[in-house]
């Protein structure tokens, strides 16, 4: 598993899952402001740029990262932050380890499949993956996604460095992503976010996530959009984050 760390002496250990499409630096700002008290470990998702591996499901995908902890750490972290994909890996790591984190913050991740979505993603895709490498069309995608323009070399660089099959698969995986019965007993406590600009499916997913993790909060910060608060909001996740460890 590839992975970026900051803070590599500091005793207790963070997770922080990117989203889709997007990679560990999705967390940068987060971790550089934590990293002088934890040690903050950033995984690049399988099928993403950097990763070396391709993407077959959100399943798999948490059971190495379970395997990764349970190998370097004990098979416990104190906290375990995810965005969107990274969202649904982190929901599946609480459904498969009950007590793999102390703490969770879950942002953004869709709980509710969309099936007539992940039909048309294949044939949608392929049709525009040409496009991908395209400047001007990283551009329009960029702005579409409401991310701080300084993080844009980023965003072009590793989407461009994704394949077609990778892409296709996670996209597919994200819409058809169901939440397991095991979430119910999850241990660990749980703050989840969601935007109050973002698709009502985002919003009504957070409800059912919260709603299904016995001790969660659900959170709507107004006028966010998608990613907002890790992307383009370090303080306010930082903040967020220490709260939720103090409570």
């Amino acid at each position: 598993m590839k992975k970026v760390e900051y803070g590599k002496d500091n005793q207790d250990v963070i997770l922080l899952l990117h989203g889709g499409g997007l990679s560990w630096w999705n967390y940068k700002e987060v971790a550089e402001r934590l990293a002088d008290r934890f040690h903050i470990v950033m995984p690049i998702l399988n099928g993403h740029s950097g990763s070396g591996v391709p993407f077959t499901s959100i399943e798999d995908n948490a059971r190495e990262i379970i395997s990764y902890i349970d190998k370097n750490f004990g098979g416990h972290v104190l906290l375990i932050g995810g965005l969107s994909l990274g969202g649904q890996v982190l929901i599946e790591m609480l459904s498969q380890r009950k007590n793999i984190c102390a703490f969770a913050i879950i942002e953004s991740a869709l709980a509710l499949p969309m099936k007539l979505t992940a039909a048309l993603i294949k044939p949608a895709y392929a049709m525009c993956y040409p496009l991908v490498k395209k400047m001007w069309f990283a551009k329009l995608q960029f702005r579409a996604l409401h991310i701080k323009a300084e993080l844009f070399e980023n965003y072009y660089t590793d989407t461009t460095n994704i394949t077609k099959e990778n892409m296709i698969a996670f996209l597919m995986a994200n819409s058809n992503y169901s939440m397991k019965e095991t979430l119910s007993v999850c241990e660990a406590k749980a703050l989840v976010l969601a935007g109050s600009k973002e698709p009502s499916v985002i919003k009504k997913s957070a409800q059912k996530i919260s709603d299904c993790l016995p001790m969660a909060r659900l959170e709507v910060m107004q006028n966010y959009y998608h990613g907002d608060i890790s992307i383009n909001h370090s303080e306010q996740y930082e903040e967020k984050l220490l709260q939720l460890i103090n409570m």
